[in-house]
């Protein structure tokens, strides 16, 4: 299950941005696919989905007697023009907003932000001497180099890297990579700039490092296995990519953990260790500290949040976080 759990980091973190040649996305959605031709596996997949708790929309509305009501938006960390694109009402709620809370405002001031990590090298790189090379068997080597050269990056660039930065920039399409690239901004980071530019007030949940430190604290053994299995999916990755942004874009964002179990090639094993580690430690974990971290925020009222789509749904995610505050939380759109 490892490699699900990097697919996840599309809708909850945002990969480095790399220069890339390909700038037109080619992944198709999977699911017609699938309904067509593995019927069973499409029924449960609808199943485990409709089981979801709060699974059925990325934006909705908190309310709390006495206050003026503030919004959630659950997002993708990508530049995709779709993506960017909101609907009416969270434009409008956006818009008149007196805070709009992301999950790092650092995120505004890059070279700050940097600044704040190189104090900090041991979450991102190998500080032992060491490189990933002298993790990998020869054959995992030459699969990274070779998934790495497609993107074209050298595997002597990134060598001394953690593998799951480096993963994070593999499971990313090449057109993804291209924007970012180029400069274009993610949801998180354009909400947060367009706020600035109108002089609102822009408030983080976390810093970057507590966001970076939370993947170093998952065992080098997992961040190894799932670099190796999504260079194994190679093409698949820009379908797989695809079929997420599109259930994030109908809303549907409680299909989207059913339907990397139902498209990968673990489809249908059982989560291992490693995986509800990833989930304990990188969703759950931190969808408490989001929460009480928007508790005064929230209680001064018209507050525009947004955070990775997947910390929304669920027993233990966001919208039921907050309805154990006291507050009245209800979909949208």
């Amino acid at each position: 299950m490892a490699v699900l759990a990097l697919l996840l980091l599309a809708l909850l973190w945002a990969a480095p941005a790399h220069a890339a040649d390909e700038t037109v996305c080619a992944g198709q959605n999977l699911l017609p696919g699938l309904e067509r031709e593995q019927p069973n596996r499409y029924a449960t997949m609808l199943a485990e989905a409709e089981a979801t708790p709060n699974g059925k929309s990325r934006f909705w509305k908190i309310e709390k007697s006495g206050l003026a009501p503030s919004w959630l938006l659950g997002t993708m960390h990508v530049t995709d023009p779709r993506v960017l694109t909101l609907s009416d009402a969270a434009r409008k709620a956006s818009s008149e907003a007196d805070v709009i809370v992301i999950e790092s405002d650092e995120i505004l001031d890059e070279k700050k932000a940097a600044a704040a990590l190189m104090m900090q090298p041991e979450l991102t790189m190998f500080t032992d001497g060491t490189t990933i090379s002298d993790r990998l068997t020869p054959e995992e080597k030459v699969k990274l180099e070779a998934g790495l050269k497609e993107r074209g990056i050298p595997l002597a660039a990134v060598n001394r890297m953690k593998p799951w930065i480096i993963a994070s920039v593999v499971a990313m399409p090449a057109c993804e990579m291209a924007r970012k690239a180029t400069g274009a901004s993610f949801l998180d980071k354009k909400l947060a700039e367009d706020a600035k530019a109108a002089g609102k007030r822009v408030a983080g949940l976390e810093t970057l490092a507590e966001q970076i430190g939370a993947m170093a604290d998952l065992p080098l053994e997992f961040h190894l296995k799932a670099l190796i299995e999504t260079l194994a999916l190679n093409e698949e990755m820009d379908d797989i990519i695809e079929t997420m942004t599109e259930l994030y874009l109908t809303g549907d964002i409680g299909m989207t953990m059913p339907m990397l179990e139902a498209v990968t090639p673990e489809a249908g094993s059982e989560k291992d260790s490693g995986y509800a580690a990833f989930e304990k430690r990188i969703v759950l974990d931190r969808n408490k500290v989001m929460a009480e971290r928007s508790a005064p925020l929230l209680a001064d009222g018209n507050a525009f949040i947004a955070v990775g789509a997947l910390h929304l749904p669920g027993e233990e995610g966001l919208v039921e976080l907050l309805r154990k505050q006291g507050f009245s939380v209800s979909a949208v759109d």
